[in-house]
């Protein structure tokens, strides 16, 4: 059983992964970019706006680098709760707390609310922060299909358990559908469950000025409804937030891991957010205008017009979504390329990200490139 290669296997997996088109690598931008950008989260083009670098520089010029320590010890500003409360009055929550990502949110949101005894259901489309959210709860999991209120109900309806959260993203990342928030809302209510939804793709894009789909669709502040959000999308920066009754912001700081024992959000990130907050505020074109342009990019990549920022251009083959993404690429364009196991086998797709701030010529070498690269691309 002696082996020289503990890691030999890793050659294996890697070999397997190269095979079947799934293999990754990083690609560094450059601060000037020569492409135009389809691939990031930057809904609103706001990552580059002076006012947004100049709050970070100011909270970085007050504050320093750094948080310090966990947001128990020295890692809360006057800047954090300062955030935390316009982001709270911003969606029509009560209150706010905001963590490290939008990953971490999750992972607290849940795994506070939840434990042995208690069941979560979770929608088979949520991120990967909720799923290994589900796996660290203790809890009793079930994974209902995507969207599948009818699938929530019977769950909810045949428990055991006191306890019941049930978890879905308002949009959802790979294709940028809605959820059924309001439907979902109706039976967690009739069944004494908390719904928890990641507006991490809405906040900025749906509802009124961007405040989200669940202000849209008239659920905020609900005391039964918690929002987790990420700062890294429309709000230009990094970070994530849970949002929502006074008593789960309490409960989160006395039992949320990810918060207790991770190190403060950085200043400068806080800092960044407020103000692309603050541009939000004062532009809420901006949450119709990249609406406005994803529907000029579904026009041109033929497919149907989306309820997002969030254009799903599925080509099916792992190795033809890559090559496709390479040939935008070459010629300009970044674009996201999703494959297998971030979306179903079969499914590998371009995943094309509106922005705000795509300007009429932009437009015009986006529908050249896309028109002749999906016209040319193997079936």
């Amino acid at each position: 059983m002696g082996n020289d290669d503990a890691l030999s296997w890793l050659d294996d997996v890697a070999q397997q992964r190269r095979d079947a088109g799934l293999r990754r690598e990083l690609r560094p931008r450059t601060p000037a970019p020569a492409t135009i950008d389809l691939a990031s989260n930057d809904y609103l083009g706001l990552v580059r706006h002076p006012e947004v670098i100049d709050g970070a520089m100011a909270a970085l010029r007050r504050w320093g680098a750094g948080a310090t320590g966990s947001r128990l010890v020295t890692g809360t500003t006057t800047e954090h709760e300062l955030l935390e409360r316009e982001l709270a009055e911003f969606v029509g929550a009560e209150s706010g707390l905001v963590f490290s990502s939008g990953y971490t949110a999750n992972l607290g949101v849940v795994t506070a609310l939840s434990g042995k005894g208690s069941l979560i259901v979770s929608d088979a489309g949520s991120h990967a922060s909720l799923v290994d959210a589900c796996r660290l709860s203790r809890a009793q999991v079930q994974v209902s299909p995507r969207g599948d209120v009818d699938a929530v109900r019977d769950a909810l309806a045949t428990r055991t358990e006191e306890r019941a959260l049930v978890l879905t993203d308002s949009v959802f990342s790979a294709d940028g559908d809605l959820a059924p928030v309001r439907e979902l809302h109706r039976v967690c209510r009739e069944y004494g469950a908390v719904l928890v939804v990641d507006e991490a793709h809405a906040i900025g894009v749906r509802g009124d000025g961007g405040r989200g789909l669940v202000h849209e669709v008239g659920l905020a502040g609900e005391p039964d409804l918690v929002i987790t959000a990420t700062l890294s999308k429309s709000l230009a920066s990094q970070g994530g937030v849970v949002l929502g009754d006074a008593r789960i912001r309490a409960h989160l700081i006395d039992a949320a891991r990810p918060f207790i024992f991770d190190t403060g959000l950085a200043p400068a990130a806080v800092g960044a957010a407020r103000a692309a907050l603050g541009v939000l505020r004062r532009e809420p074109e901006l949450a119709t205008a990249v609406l406005d342009r994803a529907r000029d990019l579904a026009r041109i990549a033929g497919v149907p017009a989306p309820e997002s920022a969030v254009v799903s251009v599925v080509l099916g083959d792992a190795q033809r979504a890559f090559d496709a993404a390479q040939d935008c690429r070459e010629r300009g364009l970044h674009v996201g390329c999703f494959r297998p196991p971030s979306v179903p086998e079969g499914t590998s797709r371009l995943r094309l990200t509106a922005r705000a701030t795509i300007t009429p010529d932009e437009l015009a070498t986006i529908e050249t490139v896309l028109t002749e690269i999906l016209a040319g691309a193997p079936a």
